[in-house]
């Protein structure tokens, strides 16, 4: 009798994508609060595995899965700062911003934003080590929340998206998934570290 059969085995896909896309939104999501998870990477990796997915609309949940971790994360972050920001002592959120937005950054921020206004969000998430300090300078400005927000979420589209390309490209390349994911995440890092090179060779070559 039909009843009586065993359960029918989850496909290892259906699984994956079970785990996977609450993971992605909440590595994503603590990764725009805290340094410590290359979110880039990430969405990169999970584009590489997204690709090589029978399972229809897999990348366009990663897209989903990571503009959405990020932009809740972009406004938890801000909402904190803007609570030590009104606090007489400050707060360990404010601090932390504080402590990752060098001066000269700032300061650039600081003319970018009164410049260009809310175009600067955008940018500010696809330039390597750019969120924090354009973050601090709306904090400066004291925009609202809900000015900010509009800004950082087509910022966040627009991380997720370049991310994603990145993935794609690198599981195009590769038959496997893992050969996908190691050159997606050498590319992002290669990426990320680009702007800091740069910095230094001008450095170097003004001495």
């Amino acid at each position: 009798m039909t009843w009586l059969a065993a359960p029918a085995a989850v496909p290892p896909e259906s699984t994956q994508q079970a785990l996977g896309y609450p993971s992605l939104f909440l590595l994503v999501l603590v990764g725009a609060l805290v340094p410590v998870v290359p979110t880039g990477a990430l969405v990169s990796s999970a584009a590489v595995v997204a690709v090589h997915q029978t399972a229809p609309f897999s990348l366009a949940l990663v897209f989903v899965t990571a503009s959405l971790g990020a932009f809740l994360g972009d406004a938890a972050l801000y909402w904190l700062g803007r609570r030590g920001m009104g606090s007489k002592n400050g707060s360990r959120w404010l601090a932390a911003i504080r402590a990752r937005a060098p001066e000269d950054r700032l300061a650039q921020a600081q003319d970018k934003l009164a410049a260009h206004g809310v175009a600067v969000l955008v940018l500010s998430r696809l330039v390597p080590a750019g969120r924090i300090p354009v973050m601090l300078a709306c904090l400066m400005a004291k925009w609202p929340l809900r000015r900010f927000s509009r800004g950082n979420l087509p910022a966040c589209l627009a991380w997720a998206v370049t991310y994603q390309l990145i993935g794609i490209l690198g599981g195009s390349l590769f038959p496997q998934p893992w050969e996908g994911v190691v050159a997606a995440v050498a590319l992002t890092l290669l990426v990320g570290a680009a702007p800091g090179l740069w910095r230094r060779v001008r450095g170097v070559s003004k001495a």
